[in-house]
């Protein structure tokens, strides 16, 4: 199956010759007074404990009750994200006319689309929610000192690098580039939106890409080299010219990036290319990055809860413990450097975290799921013949249903308190002095469902992967839990979906796709590192103001239909009712609207107070709405009959005596023409 990226290519060839009209959202009418007074309130109320209607003046009262839009529910359909980003082009082999040319055809291939979800709440739910966004691109040419900077830094790097027997390509440590490319965005400051640097640095003395770690590869560790980086701040690079490198699935499965010109990634290696059909390649790279990285899909829809309790539950095996690969400190560590740097949390939010120990042989439980989530499956290899070895692995859906059943019975045993306001995510880390190779669903060292995280690792310390990175195979450490970790608690805490997944409706499936997973970020087979950059952090808070979003414009709609049910508003509201419930309805859409600006902006936690704020706005009308309904009378009305159709009656009549006459006449009419003798 072509991955997200090849597709993406597809599509920009396909669509240059057509043009696409973006529809224009429905926002509502500036009020005059309206924006400073909500500003001020959310000086003196940052997180909207009080409902600001009760303090507005009658003038703005009034305002709201001329300037109007009629209530509707296309008006909450239409609400429509921007995405502001920036594509930088760095080099001198950048014609003047590429700016233009890129953006016209990201220009044509892009129109408007929801953001998804890969795992809705229920089947009955959607896959994708009820805003919609688009990318508001701005391209233009890097001045020739950041090209000339970063080419000698690269020259440098690569004449004090030796090469690799293991490897065509020298491996440049990304920090030479990526300084550098920091430097550039801190001058840009202050920015709203996301830098895509893609960098031409032209050909050089022996091909290279970037190594994201420390230390090189050995025979039994695999550093996997790549020519992307996304920075902690929001911007993100990418070298052309380095590489051509490949990494994916090794031998079946999706996502594989391949060596060769086919992939935009590749556009510079291979046979020459026209700039049109370079532009094309990074139109379609530029389109991936924005889907997968600045527009991700949701992995779950996560509502807003003020407390999130991470509680760890090591359940080991073994007398003497092993914090190596497993130091639940470190893997609190990673959360709260961004929970103080403002990164993760939204409001008044607050993360804690807890270990709790149980003794496996203590747990009568825990090794009931153990050996009825263990499930065998069969393997060919080929030695002197070929030989089936029978392999374990552990069902992860069998696990997850047996610990949610005894959730209570883990409880008495950790001794952990249960927690009765916010959020609790529990961790289930299994500990197994098992001597053989035991994976989660034989692939997986952690699995992350809505309600929990499940983990496992066992003595064995490494195994090869069913993944492959410039052309040798990626070694699992299934002894080294922390990045695993990582990585699953973003997606049940915060619906953060991996770097290589995204929803497509056109599949109606989930695309894999690991163009992006190298370098920052805690997904996938192919990165060490589990600190977050700018696409986890911004994903995370996005993530909760799109569910609260979604619920809004939701509910909303309901109101409206149920106002529609009973005749319309005029019709059900009272005279003075009518008028709160019109003031309330305009400041409702009109917070909605400021909200959805303050997304478009990233200020996260300016859409929050208008979240919150309309929240008071909506119980209002759905209280003015419901007592509106309790106070209807029953009433019959009396009709007259209508009279009676006498030309129908007469034509039937005649109809009917015409047809007796024929059958009455019906030997004259048909005579018997036997023959006569």
């Amino acid at each position: 199956m072509l991955s997200a990226t090849a597709i993406a290519t597809a599509a920009v060839l396909l669509f240059l010759l057509l043009t696409a009209t973006i529809p224009q959202p429905t926002t509502s009418a500036p009020i005059l007074g309206l924006d400073s007074f909500l500003t001020h309130q959310f000086r003196l109320d940052p997180q909207a404990t009080n409902d600001s209607f009760v303090s507005l003046s009658s003038s703005l009262k009034k305002s709201l009750s001329l300037s109007h839009p009629p209530p509707s529910i296309s008006s909450l359909l239409s609400l429509q994200l921007s995405v502001p980003v920036t594509v930088k082009l760095v080099g001198s082999s950048f014609p003047s006319s590429a700016t233009s040319l890129l953006h016209s055809f990201l220009s044509a291939v892009v129109s408007s689309d929801y953001f998804h979800v890969i795992t809705p709440f229920s089947h009955h739910h959607s896959h994708h929610l009820a805003l919609t966004h688009s990318l508001h691109l701005d391209v233009s040419l890097s001045s020739s000192s950041l090209s000339s900077l970063l080419s000698d830094a690269l020259r440098s790097e690569l004449s004090k690098t030796t090469s690799s027997l293991r490897s065509p390509l020298l491996s440049v440590p990304y920090s030479s580039i990526d300084q550098i490319i920091k430097q550039d965005f801190e001058k840009e400051k202050p920015v709203e939106g996301v830098y895509v640097y893609l960098l031409n640095l032209g050909p050089q003395s022996q091909p290279y890409a970037y190594n994201f770690g420390f230390g090189e590869s050995s025979p039994a560790f695999t550093k996997c080299l790549g020519t992307t980086w996304t920075g902690k701040e929001r911007y993100l690079w990418v070298d052309l010219a380095a590489g051509p490198v490949d990494y994916g699935p090794a031998l079946s499965g999706d996502g594989v990036l391949p060596r060769g010109e086919f992939h935009p990634l590749t556009a510079l290696h291979g046979r020459p290319k026209s700039q049109k059909a370079l532009l094309a390649d990074l139109a379609s790279l530029v389109w991936s990055a924005y889907q997968t990285l600045l527009v991700p899909s949701l992995r779950i829809p996560v509502p807003f809860e003020s407390s999130l309790i991470v509680q760890f539950i090591h359940i080991y095996q073994s007398d003497s413990k092993d914090s190596n690969g497993l130091n639940f400190q470190s893997i609190e560590r990673t959360f709260m450097d961004e929970v103080n740097d403002a990164g993760l949390l939204l409001g008044d939010q607050s993360l804690s975290f807890k270990d709790y120990e149980i003794r496996y042989s203590e747990c009568s439980i825990c090794s009931f799921a153990v050996s009825r989530a263990i499930t065998s499956y069969t393997s060919r290899y080929l030695f002197d013949n070929y030989t089936l070895i029978v392999s374990e692995y552990l069902d992860s859906k069998r696990l997850h249903q047996i610990l949610s059943e005894s959730a209570d019975e883990f409880r008495k045993l950790a001794g952990f308190p249960e927690e009765d306001n916010g959020r609790v995510l529990p961790v289930y880390v299994f500990d197994l002095d098992y001597n053989s190779i035991l994976l989660l669903d034989r692939y997986h060292q952690s699995v992350a469902f809505k309600d929990m995280v499940v983990s496992v690792r066992t003595k064995n310390t490494q195994t090869v992967s069913d993944y492959s990175c410039n052309g040798r195979h990626v070694f699992t450490q299934t002894r080294e839990l922390e990045r695993p970790l990582v990585g699953s608690i973003l997606q049940s805490m915060w619906g953060v979906s991996p770097t290589h997944l995204l929803w497509s409706p056109r599949h109606n499936n989930t695309l894999v796709d690991y163009t992006w997973s190298t370098g920052q970020t805690p997904f996938g087979p192919f990165s060490e590192i589990s600190a977050l950059s700018f696409v986890q952090k911004d994903a995370a808070r996005r993530n909760v103001l799109l569910t609260s979003l979604n619920h809004s414009i939701s509910s909303a709609i309901d109101v409206l239909e149920s106002i529609a049910a009973h005749g319309g508003d005029r019709k059900l509201l009272k005279q003075t009712q009518h008028a709160e419930f019109i003031q309330r309805w305009s400041l409702l859409k009109y917070k909605i609207d400021k909200a959805v600006s303050s997304l478009s902006h990233l200020d996260f936690e300016m859409a929050l107070y208008f979240l919150r704020s309309s929240d008071y706005d909506l119980y209002a009308i759905h209280a003015l709405v419901y007592h509106a309904s309790q106070e209807l009378e029953a009433s019959l009305v009396c009709f007259k009959d209508p009279p009676f159709p006498w030309a129908s009656a007469s034509m039937s009549v005649v109809v009917f005596f015409a047809l007796v006459y024929v059958f009455v006449k019906k030997d004259k009419f048909f005579r018997n023409k036997r023959k006569q003798f």
